[in-house]
């Protein structure tokens, strides 16, 4: 499926699941997400994390919904908590089926997103890895001075932003000398096309999912 339209329907979707309260439509779209994960081979792995991380949050939310809030209500605790795998499945989905950079390029070919923020966020996302790295190696470094800097130790991320601010120069560099060039017309070594398909999956996706919140219980 297209990734820009996989997008939009998770947020559509999401943003829907938002504003009811309907525990089946919710256990239904865990179960469907579960189901395109698995044909998607993710690991297991993954699978446990995205059961696992929201459990805790998950559990706070119905105990005080059910033991702390006036209504005392048990549906509305179940509808939260499913409410939120869902959130987590849904986006897991679209994280796992899609690269980040298949994703910059459609929202650039097909969204018509401008190139500098889709390429721009997709080397943000890219420069995390070595971001971390960065705020290691500084707090080594400063251990070998005889200074411990905590996770809370503004000198620690004064030194990642220096840090941070001389990659950007450099990709900044570098994708100019690539051919980038901001308002100019490009072409591209892979084209992301809508396909038929593409708009028949979102509509009936989209048309199943208002029966399910009209007529299921």
């Amino acid at each position: 499926m297209n990734p820009s339209l996989k997008l939009l329907l998770v947020i559509i979707i999401s943003l829907e699941i938002s504003f009811t309260n309907k525990i089946v439509v919710n256990l239904l779209l865990i179960g469907i997400a579960l189901v395109d994960l698995l044909c998607h081979k993710v690991k297991w792995q993954t699978l446990a994390r995205l059961i696992l991380l929201p459990l805790f949050p998950a559990l706070v939310i119905a105990i005080t919904i059910r033991w702390f809030s006036p209504g005392h209500s048990t549906f509305y605790a179940l509808v939260m908590v499913s409410r939120l795998y869902a959130y987590c499945f849904l986006g897991a989905v679209v994280t796992t089926s899609t690269s980040l950079l298949e994703l910059a390029h459609s929202l650039e070919q097909n969204a018509h997103l401008p190139a500098k923020f889709a390429y721009g966020t997709l080397a943000a996302i890219n420069l995390i890895p070595k971001t971390i790295q960065e705020v290691k190696t500084i707090r080594v470094a400063a251990q070998m001075r005889g200074i411990m800097l905590h996770f809370w130790s503004p000198q620690l991320y004064f030194k990642a932003i220096l840090s941070a601010l001389k990659w950007s120069d450099d990709l900044a560099q570098a994708m100019e000398s690539q051919g980038f060039v901001e308002g100019q017309p490009r072409t591209h070594a892979r084209i992301i096309r809508v396909r038929p398909l593409d708009w028949f999956i979102t509509a009936s996706s989209l048309i199943l999912l208002q029966t399910g919140l009209i007529w299921l219980p």
